[in-house]
Order: C-alpha cells, then structure tokens, then sequence
C-alpha cells in the first residue's frame, strides 16, 4: 500500500533524482550569492570612483589567485587592466553572464523537478488503478465509478508537481532566502536584524493562518467528489429520471450541492486574499524601513551607498523566495491531506495479491485438474442477506448441468461464486485439491469463463469487445524498426523508472495458436461461427449496412458493391421479386424516395444543403421559383398540412400514427394549424417564412406511403426536370456539396445498403426488408464479401458500456464473447434473460454444439430460466432459499415429484 507520509513516499521511490538536484541547487547558490555582491563593486568602484583616483587609473579585472597555507599564493590568472569606463562594462557584463548562469540553473532545476513530478504522479496513477484491479468484489458495491476516477484523474495532480518541491524547494527558496539575509547581515548588522525580525513574523504568523485554507479546501475536495459521484448517477440513471419525472428533484439537489462548493469557495477567496494582504503589508514595510533607516545611516556615514544598494537588490531577491516558501509548506499540508484522504479510499481489506494477477503466457487448459467444487459454502451480503447456506456442489470435468431456481434461491450467486465474482464467507471452492482463490487469476480466469445477465462492454468496437476475453498477456512483441524503436525503447525507459510494467498495448496479446489459428485472419472463421451460435449474425450484417464505409479499408468493396446491384437485381426477378426495389434512375421520378430526393437526386454532403436547411439556398430557391415549382410545392406542403391536421389533430402526441409521419412530429401540428387559419383568413399576410415552412413540409412526402394523393405525373415531371436544370447550373462552390446518384459508381456519402440498393425498397411489400435480406446472403457469397460485410458490422462502434447496442444484442454478444475462448469450465448465469424462450431454446442448443466441436468437452454449469431447457443437460441442480434440495439427471428429478416436477408443470 502507499505510505501514509508523502515526504517518506516521494523520498523512497525518487531518492537518487533528489540528491543528484539537490547537489545542483547547491552548486547554484555559488552565482547566486556573487550576483548579489556585484550590484555593490559597480556602484562603489567605477560608478562612484572607488579605486579611480584620476582619469588614467587602472585596476585588475577578473585576477584568479588562491592564498594556499603552505603554497603561499598561488596565481591561475593575472587578470587584465581596465580603465573606469571599462571595469564598468566588464562587471556590468559579469553581472549580465551571473544572470544567464542563474536562469540555466532554474531552467534545469525546474524542468528536472517537472519530469520527477510526472513520473512519481505517473506511479501513483498506476499504483491506484493497480488497487482498484485488485478490490475484493464486494468493494465496488459501494464504490462510485465517477469518485474513483475523479480521484486517480484529478485529486492526485497536486502531487505530481509537489514531487519535484518537495526536497528541492526547501533547499533552493531556502538557500536563496538564506544567502539573501546572510549578505544583508554582511553589509549591515541594523538592517539584517530589521529583515529577519520581519521575516520571522511573517514565518510565524502567515502559515498559521494558511491552516484554516487547508481545512476548508479539504472540504471543498470531498463536497467536489460527492458532485462528481453525483452527477454519475445522474448520468446512469437518466432513464429512471424521466420515467419517474424526478430532473426537477436532480436539479435541486445538484443546485444545493453546488451551493455548498460555492460557499466553501467563497470562504477560500476571503481568508486567501486577507492572508495575502498581510503578507503583501509585511513585505512592503521592510524597503520603507530599509530607504529609512538604511538612508540615515548612510548619511551618518556608517552605510556607504554601495551597501544600500545592494541591500535594498539583495531584499528585492528575499521576499519572492520566502512567500514561495510560505506557499511551500501550505503546499506541503495541503498536499498531504489530499493524499491521505485518497490512499484512505484505498485502503481496502481483503486486498488481492499481487501474485494472484501476474502475467503469463503459459496456457491454462487442463492446469485445473479435477472437479469444480462448492465445499460447505456460503456466502452473505454485506446486509446480513444470506445467498447460499452450507451448499456443496460439484461440476465434474466434461459434464454438463442445468441449475434452475427463481429469484432469490441462490442459483445465480452459485454461479458468481464459482467465477470469482463474489467470495465465500463460509466453505471453500475447490478446483480440484486446490482452493479456487489461492489460484492465480492467469488459471482460473482462463480456466474458467463466465457470462451473466448484465455483461460490461468497454468503450470500442464489436470486435474489440468480442475479443476482449483472449488479451490475457503479451505473446509477441511487435516489430519496429528506426525512430519508432527509438521511441519504444524510450517508453520503455520511462516506463521503469516510473514503476510501471513494460507491457507495450500494441503487441499480440491474443495467443492465436491456443485459439487453433494462426492470426486474427485465420480466427475469425470461429467468431462467426459463434455469432451464427447466438444469432447476431443477422445484427452484425444491420449494422455493417448502416454503416458509411472506409473504402482505403475494404479493397475492391465499391466495385463489388456495384456489382452486386446488378445481381441483386437478377436473384430478385429470378424470384419473382423484381418490383422489390424501385432503382434510382436519372430520367425517372422514384415513387418510393422522397420529394427532396427526387429534386437533389443525391446527398448532401454540407449542411447548409440537408433537407431541413436546403430551402435556405439561394441558388436552390431560385431554380425552384424559374420553373415555378415554388408556389406548386407551398400548395402541396398546404394540403399536407390540411390533411395531417384533419386525421391526427384528435390523437395523442405517443400515438403510433406519428411514427409514420415522416414530415411532422406531434408538436408541429398545433403551430401549423394556426399557419393554416391565418392563410385562410388573409393569404395576403403569408410571409416568406410562412411559405418556407409548407415547402419544406413537400420534401418528406412518399405518395405510396403517405397516400394523400398529391404526385400528379405533371408535377413529376416537373421534378425531373428541376434536377437536370440544378445540376446544369450548380456554382462551383456547390460542384462538391452533392454526391449524385448513379447506378454505375459507388456512392461515398451513402451507406452500404443505400449503395447495395441504388433505389428504394417498395411499400408494397410489407416484409420487403426481410425477402432482401434472404436474397441477399446468397448473393454476398457469391461475390465473396459475405465475410468482409460481416468484418465491417464488426467495426462498428458500441459507444459507452455498450449502449449503442440493444439489450437483446448486448446478451448475444456478451455470450458469444465466452463461447470463443477455450476454457475447461463455463458458467452461464442467465445469459439470455432479454430474448424469447424459443430463441432462447435456439440460440442455448447451438451454444452446447459449439463448445463440443472438434472434440472438445468442456463442463458447462448454465443457470437456465425456464426449467423445460434442463432435458438438454446431464445433470440438474435445483436451489431454493440459498440451499440445494435436488440435484441429478432429468430423469431422475422427474420421478422425484419434488420442486423440479413442479416447476416444470409450471
């Protein structure tokens, strides 16, 4: 665990940096000191004639010579001889050298003390997110995501630059302080005395008065996390929110929490900026006593103005280092604080050892030797709420077992318990003569897989997630080469001294040759496979054909897709189904499009051209008004308008009807109705508003879907021809804007189905989408992209914990990520709880069939959640109120007439 002292921490892992930078500091106090006595020889000596008793009177500059005890004196350098005017400049250029030298050796020190820092706060870091892999599960109970990480990302970056301050500030402000008064005394033992009295009141008094800002900024850390974990929940909860109407109670709360921060803030501002005052006030009435006291002394002849002088620089130099000093130690405890209140959040019981999670390579199969166990086990909340009660099972090597029982029995926490998700409070787990928690994680979390009812995605794709479960370590280090291994040998470098592990995240971390294969190339035949086993194959294809596609990616992808509408085109005629897709065709008007679609004849690839902004356009405006279809589309966005008011005005804003309504939501039909009563009452007070509002109302309307009877073949025609005349004479900065249709190119602003289709799917068919998808398959493989489709749906991005995804497919995928690795045991816990109990059977069947193919026979426990799926096991567990009160075949259970009968009449 971290050590409670921060000094003692920083000081342990960074003890060689220290001393090499305090020896530096110490090297830099020698310029320091002389750039401090220099201001004084220029003023007495060639500024005040001190040494120049005439015009042509030289001295001796830059003479190096050493008084040796036995030696006598000893002579480096002779020096040279200068006039006045040149012993000024010289010294005026020494003075100018002192002050390079100075600011090189802050410039190291500093930027020596920023790399110290990042490193021991990257060691921190590290050190955190390492505790938090190793928390007793029951931990994260009650545990906020959001605090945790607001923890290790923000409240731990103080410490990262107090690193580099905390050995090294003390000796440099300090030494500069000291040097400072040090001189001061040497010119003037008045004066010194005045400065140190002056800076032992503000030593005194202002760190002092600093402690109750370290007591309220603590206060304001924690109010700053709660908010954080707070707003999490928020953030998670959002569902429950507007299904309970409670946002106006979130508000409230959040505006009370952050009156608190503004109120701990406000006390932090006021007691700052007093303490700044006085600290202000004390550093300006010490150059009032020193033009004072150091002036009457000089005019009594006890000061010369050489020494005031340089008193009056010297101080100038003393109270920036003592404030920073000052600012040092607050820094100190505030820091402290900080880092007690966060390693107090870690310090956990029970915490897993490191050894349990060190990496290896080795494989795991068959290291598990022997049978799954539960030996006496129990196990009990933190409530008191008893799961399991003195249970024993066992789940022998190759069989399969059904385990049944309903919410609350303990068949669900069996299941946690045997995959390490919740520990034991009483018995043991064994995996065969060993306890299943003394196991390295490198055994039992390859050994066994589970997967439950409410899986976890990491933010990325499909395939990321789906192969997540065989990143266990890395198998091969990636090859590069030149300045990119350079730039990994550097990393590594880093990596080390910050106490970090040199894993490099872009090695191969899947042992592909375990998987039976020999790159993720040659493995994902098995992936499909398992998607085919959990039925998301048809998903993966959805989401590949929504999807706009990197052509760089996918090779031959666009020559193939056009290909493929051809095709397409002739497996639907060959069955019977050549009026499915009405295709795009630069002379025709499509029924089956829009009317924005007909008109553009393309996407838009700017926004100010989209169908909600186009109407904006002038050069679309005018092209509208030159073949008058202006006033015929404002007179069919009026009958829209009329028509939708009259059939759906009476309906409420949830009714399914407005699904269908592609061009007005619920809310717009009050503003168009009184639109409506106001060109009726004068349709001379219609403004150009007015009429941009009914005609951009025309440009979603489909005639065989909305059916109000308002394309005349006239008025498509018209469309037609607005196309060809658009095109004609698009500005050049439109020449780009628009991708147009063309049944012999691929379509880059279109998706893939749009490109696979080139047109639109009839309205006639009410399960069009399904008679494609059936077609469509056979023709994928002929073409030979069935597989890349397929790889393409596995790019798509799930967003945060998967919800871009359904809870139907989070469940698929969650399974078909335990049913690709290659395990000796499979524990199963509800993991089809959101699907049918007919796909469930399905999809529960092909799973079994998977994990047997090419002779392999894992065990598999499966908690099922229909009791008539237990015929397809060899054994049947039945929990009840935490116990087990039947267990054997299905068969056997049945003669019983015991729960099982029961809830298989059920």
């Amino acid at each position: 665990m971290l050590d409670p002292n921060i000094s003692r921490y920083i000081w342990t892992h960074t003890k060689r940096q220290q001393l090499w930078v305090l020896m530096i500091v110490a090297l830099s106090m020698i310029p320091y000191f002389l750039s401090l006595n220099l201001p004084k020889q220029i003023v007495n000596g060639p500024i005040q004639g001190d040494g120049f008793a005439d015009p042509a009177a030289v001295q001796t500059f830059m003479q190096i010579a050493f008084d040796l005890p036995i030696l006598g004196t000893v002579t480096l350098f002779d020096g040279i001889q200068l006039d006045r005017l040149n012993t000024l400049f010289a010294l005026s250029g020494v003075f100018l050298l002192l002050v390079i030298v100075n600011g090189l050796f802050k410039y190291y020190i500093n930027t020596y003390k920023g790399r110290l820092g990042e490193r021991l706060l990257r060691r921190i870091r590290f050190t955190l997110v390492d505790h938090i892999l190793r928390f007793p599960p029951a931990t994260f109970k009650r545990l906020k995501g959001a605090e945790i990480s607001s923890m290790v990302k923000d409240e731990v970056e103080p410490l990262g630059g107090f690193t580099g301050d905390a050995f090294v500030a003390p000796a440099l402000l300090g030494g500069q302080a000291i040097m400072a008064l040090v001189f001061i005394f040497v010119q003037s033992i008045p004066l010194g005395l005045i400065t140190a009295a002056l800076v032992g009141v503000q030593a005194f008094i202002i760190p002092r008065m600093r402690r109750r800002l370290l007591v309220l900024g603590r206060e304001r850390q924690l109010t700053a996390r709660e908010l954080a974990g707070r707003v999490s929940e928020i953030v998670d909860g959002i569902h429950t929110i507007h299904s309970y109407d409670t946002s106006n109670f979130e508000r409230a709360d959040i505006s009370s929490r952050l009156g608190q921060i503004y109120k701990i803030r406000f006390d932090i501002y006021q007691w700052k900026f007093l303490v700044k005052f006085l600290n202000n006030f004390l550093a300006s009435v010490t150059p009032f006593l020193f033009y004072s006291i150091g002036g009457y002394l000089a005019l009594q002849g006890q000061l010369d103005i050489g020494q005031l002088v340089a008193v009056i620089g010297a101080y100038k130099d003393l109270p920036g280092p003592l404030k920073e000093l000052i600012d040092w130690d607050q820094n100190r405890q505030d820091v402290q604080i900080k880092y007690n209140l966060v390693i107090g959040q870690f310090a956990v019981d029970g915490l897993l050892e490191p050894e349990i999670q060190a990496v290896s390579a080795e494989r795991a199969e068959g290291k598990m030797s022997g049978p799954l166990a539960a030996v006496n086990l129990g196990v009990t909340d933190d409530t008191g709420a008893v799961g399991l009660d003195r249970v024993n099972f066992t789940l022998m090597p190759g069989e399969t077992v059904a385990i049944i029982g309903n919410a609350g029995s303990g068949a669900d926490i069996l299941a946690e318990a045997l995959a390490r998700i919740v520990w034991p409070t009483q018995g043991q787990i064994n995996a065969g003569s060993a306890d299943l928690h003394s196991l390295p994680e490198s055994i039992s979390g390859r050994s066994i897989t589970y997967a439950g009812t409410d899986a976890y995605f990491f933010f990325g794709t499909v395939r990321d997630n789906l192969l997540y479960g065989l990143k266990h370590a890395p198998i091969t280090d990636r090859v590069i080469e030149g300045a990119a291994l350079t730039q990994r040998q550097w990393e590594r470098r880093e990596a080390v001294w910050a106490g970090n592990p040199e894993f490099d995240i872009h090695s191969d971390w899947i042992d592909f040759e375990h998987q039976g294969a020999a790159d993720q190339a040659a493995l994902m035949p098995s992936v499909y496979a398992a998607l085919d086993a959990v039925a998301l194959t048809r998903d993966m294809f959805d989401l590949a054909l929504r999807s706009h596609v990197n052509l760089a990616e996918h090779g031959d992808l666009a020559a193939k897709t056009v290909e493929m509408r051809r095709v397409l085109r002739d497996a639907l005629t060959k069955a019977d189904l050549n009026g499915l897709i009405e295709p795009f065709e630069p002379g025709t008007y499509n029924t089956e499009a829009t009317v924005i679609e007909n008109l553009l004849f393309g996407n838009a690839r700017t926004p100010e051209l989209m169908a909600g902004a186009i109407i904006n356009n002038p050069y679309f405006l005018s092209v509208l008004k030159q073949l008058g279809l202006a006033d015929t589309l404002f007179s069919m966005g009026t009958e829209i308008a009329r028509n939708a008011i009259e059939l759906f005005s009476d309906l409420p804003p949830d009714h399914p009807f407005f699904q269908q309504l592609t061009f007005m939501k619920s809310d717009d039909i009050p503003v168009y109705a009184m639109l409506l009563k106001k060109m009726d009452k004068n349709s001379s007070n219609i403004t150009d508003s007015d009429r941009t509002m009914m005609i951009r109302l025309s440009f979603d309307y489909i005639e065989p879907r909305h059916r109000f009877g308002l394309l005349s073949s006239e008025l498509m025609a018209q469309i037609v021809a607005f196309r060809t005349a658009f095109n004609e004479g698009l500005p050049a900065n439109l020449k780009d804007a628009i991708e147009f249709y063309d049944p012999e190119q691929y379509m880059v602003s279109g998706t893939l189905l749009d490109n696979m289709l080139c047109g639109r799917i009839s309205q006639k068919y009410r399960d069009g989408v399904e008679r494609i998808y059936a077609v469509a398959g056979g023709v994928l493989r002929e073409l030979g992209i069935y597989d890349t489709l397929l790889s393409i749906g596995l790019d798509f991005h799930i967003g945060a914990g998967g919800k871009r995804l359904t809870s139907v497919q989070r469940q698929k995928l969650a399974l078909a990520r335990a049913l690709i690795r290659r395990s000796d045991y499979y524990l199963f816990n509800r993991p089809l709880s959101a699907l049918d109990t007919r796909t469930q059977e399905q999809v529960l069947i092909a799973a079994l069939k998977y994990l047997r193919k090419e002779g392999r026979t894992p065990a598999v426990a499966w908690v099922i959640s229909n009791a008539k799926f237990a015929q397809l096991f060899d054994r049947v567990a039945v929990f009840e109120r935490g116990r087990l009160v039947e267990d054997g075949s299905h068969a056997e259970l049945l003669q019983k007439n015991g729960i099982f009968k029961e809830l298989m009449s059920a």
